[in-house]
Order: structure tokens, then C-alpha cells, then sequence
């Protein structure tokens, strides 16, 4: 699906949690706020600084412990206003995007929050 970014998105996380299926995970608090991003779990992997993973990537194994359910990366796309994307895998009100032309030095793809973005076709 094709996008057009209707409000810039900054990622304030430069070193995104990312792990492969079956990486153990410490599972933490459930985000809560007013976007309606629902169903975000606070998780840490050895190594690595915490992050927010969707619940559909999580098996909670007991309180506060789970394991990778598929490869995943934390990592957001910065995206400016009138930016076209292509949108893949939409969870929990992100989408996966990759951008329409490259920009240097910076991810080609990332999670971008789907209330910055408008649909404009398939």
C-alpha cells in the first residue's frame, strides 16, 4: 500500500531492540497512552537496550518472561510531511514503511506511527 506522510515522525530510539525468533525476552509493562497503541510490551534482550514490541511477536511464558515468536526490529523510519512510503505489515497502529527514494544516512525502512500517514492506492 502506498502512503503519503501527512505529519513527520522523528525516531527518538537510535539503537532499536531487535531480535530473532526464540531470543528470550524479559517482558515488562504494557504501554498505555492516548494514540491507541495498544497491546506494546516494554522488552529487553541481553545486549541490547529496551524497546516496545507488539504482543502478536511475544509468548509470555510467565510473568515478566517470554520468548520471540519471529524475527523483530524496533527500528522507526524518520519521515518528513509530503514523503511518499510503501506500507507493508500494520500492528497495533504502526506500519512497516520503506521510503520512495533514499535519503543519506538514514534506515530505508522503519515502523512509522499510521496516524502520520494518508493511503493514496495499492
Amino acid at each position: 500500500m502506498q502512503f503519503i506522510v501527512i505529519e513527520a515522525h522523528c525516531n527518538e530510539f537510535p539503537a532499536p531492540i531487535t531480535f530473532v525468533e526464540g531470543t528470550s525476552l524479559t517482558v515488562g509493562e504494557v504501554y498505555q497512552g492516548d494514540e491507541g497503541w495498544d497491546d506494546w510490551y516494554f522488552c529487553e534482550a541481553a545486549g541490547q537496550q529496551g524497546g516496545w514490541v507488539p504482543g502478536q511477536v511475544i509468548e509470555l511464558l510467565a510473568p515478566g518472561e517470554g520468548v520471540a515468536l519471529q524475527d523483530y526490529t524496533a527500528q522507526e523510519l524518520d519521515v518528513v510531511e509530503g514523503e511518499s512510503v510503501s506500507g507493508g505489515r500494520h500492528l497495533n497502529g504502526w506500519v512497516w514503511c520503506t521510503r520512495a527514494v533514499a535519503r543519506a544516512g538514514l534506515p530505508t525502512s522503519g515502523w512509522v506511527p499510521l496516524r502520520n500517514l494518508r493511503s493514496v492506492g495499492p
